[in-house]
């Protein structure tokens, strides 16, 4: 878990530092892309497994990928516009959002305690991209839109485990990402350099690495156990801040963080005592 927050946390700094440097959000997508779908069809060919990538609701697919699409464009054009430690706190909202949808969605009953986490969390996420924040508001704004994707992609592949594999999902999320960048970048393609083409290339080595070792993490330990780990991603974008951009986290935005990183540890503390009572009643 703490070597795939890792690879992740590197993966978005790799982001940060293409879309600073005038490479279209659309265009690494479109890149990352190219590497991903063929690589997975690789491992599980290799594997004997490629009757696993098949979907069975086409249409919920289709719908997760096009929200795929948006979730991480927003973020990858917001992290250009707002410190990367800030972009990984405001996008730890995903916990919250996750939470309100598991309600309506997955029908999950929410108390007290976890009604009032998700407030305070986002009071934490307004302290950090308020007035005294250290970037730009719609660079807060599109990283916060693209944790609200990534929550919708949580639940939506919670709803659809009960007939489809999780490497469908994977598959078929980064398949219709792939398709859509690829349709409009024509419209949004620049040249960019040799060393810019393998650092694309090495986001996307990392961004499968790192899903690949968290989803490894999940299956050998208890969600409500390894889910902490999480928040070192927010060690990561510090230090990549520090070394980096040569920047350091505002006084807001350790407040903020210090709320969202509390509020996020209570829920995940609430649902592991809500799963243990379920079992002793069951």
């Amino acid at each position: 878990m703490v070597l795939g927050i890792g690879l992740l946390s590197t993966m978005d700094a790799m982001a940060k530092w293409l879309t600073g440097g005038g490479v279209p959000a659309l265009q690494i997508l479109a890149l990352r892309s190219l590497v991903i779908i063929p690589l997975l069809l690789l491992v599980f060919w290799y594997r004997g497994e490629l009757a696993q990538l098949k979907p069975v609701r086409l249409k919920h697919h289709f719908f997760r990928g096009v929200i795929g699409f948006f979730s991480p464009l927003t973020f990858f054009i917001g992290i250009a516009l707002i410190p990367l430690t800030d972009a990984v706190v405001v996008f730890f909202s995903s916990t919250f959002v996750i939470t309100i949808l598991s309600i309506f969605v997955l029908g999950e009953k929410v108390g007290i305690h976890r009604w009032g986490s998700i407030v305070l969390g986002f009071i934490g996420v307004l302290i950090v991209a308020g007035p005294k924040g250290g970037g730009e508001l719609s660079g807060y704004l599109l990283v916060f839109l693209g944790s609200v994707g990534y929550a919708i992609l949580f639940v939506s592949g919670r709803y659809m485990t009960a007939t489809e594999t999780v490497a469908s999902l994977v598959f078929s999320f980064n398949l219709t990402v792939g398709i859509i960048s690829l349709l409009l970048l024509p419209w949004f393609w620049q040249a960019i350099s040799q060393n810019q083409i393998l650092l694309v290339l090495a986001l996307a080595l990392f961004a499968v690495a790192g899903h690949f070792l968290l989803t490894l993490a999940f299956s050998k330990s208890e969600a409500s156990l390894i889910a902490p780990i999480e928040y070192t991603a927010i060690i990561w974008a510090i230090a990549f801040d520090w070394f980096v951009w040569k920047s350091s986290p505002t006084l807001t935005t350790s407040i903020g963080a210090a709320i969202v990183i509390g509020s996020g540890l209570y829920i995940v503390y609430r649902e592991r005592l809500n799963h243990v009572a379920h079992q002793r009643i069951s």
